[in-house]
């Protein structure tokens, strides 16, 4: 897609189950312009996981629902991206979250355009499209020990990107190995 860009990081399998729970979630890039940004979103307070986190949209499968089915329609329940129109550009490697015993498969998408975002209040408080060079610019992220494990933070508007989610972009971005 551009210099910042590299399709060797993705697999191109989703990473095999390893028993415990799986989610998996979409990480919608799209170009706007000269930049090239990202979807992510901002969980409800009043969601029983994850309640104000920043996160990619995603979730639980349903009962017999591969990885990207469920990444697919997750994205378009919770901010409208037609499954159709994203063109699976691979995946990253599956991330255990800590708050919650889950693997998380992460499938990266590339939309034709500037999306027409929809949030579902239900499922989603804000929608966030930072740039990928406003993300890859690494003064503007920092570490934490949290529950003693060392996680990185980045500001985002007003709102923290952080843990599982923060690691997931840092991997896709390169900023971090996988």
């Amino acid at each position: 897609m551009d210099g910042t860009w590299n399709l060797g990081r993705l697999l191109p399998d989703p990473p095999p189950g390893t028993g415990s729970q799986q989610a998996a979630v979409l990480a919608p890039l799209y170009r706007d312009g000269d930049d090239l940004r990202l979807v992510l979103i901002r969980r409800p307070l009043h969601m029983p996981t994850h309640g104000g986190d920043i996160a990619f949209p995603g979730g639980k499968p349903e009962p017999g629902e591969r990885p990207l089915d469920t990444a697919l329609r997750e994205a378009w329940e919770e901010v409208g991206i037609e499954p159709a129109t994203v063109e699976v550009l691979g995946y990253l490697p599956a991330i255990h979250t800590v708050s919650y015993p889950r693997l998380v498969v992460p499938v990266v998408g590339r939309l034709p355009g500037v999306p027409s975002l929809r949030p579902d209040p239900n499922e989603v408080d804000q929608i966030h499209t930072p740039t990928i060079g406003s993300l890859l610019d690494e003064s503007r992220w920092r570490t934490e020990s949290w529950k003693g494990h060392e996680v990185f933070i980045y500001d985002l508007d007003g709102d923290t990107l952080w843990g599982a989610t923060a690691r997931m972009v840092r991997r896709l971005i390169g900023l971090e190995a996988s």
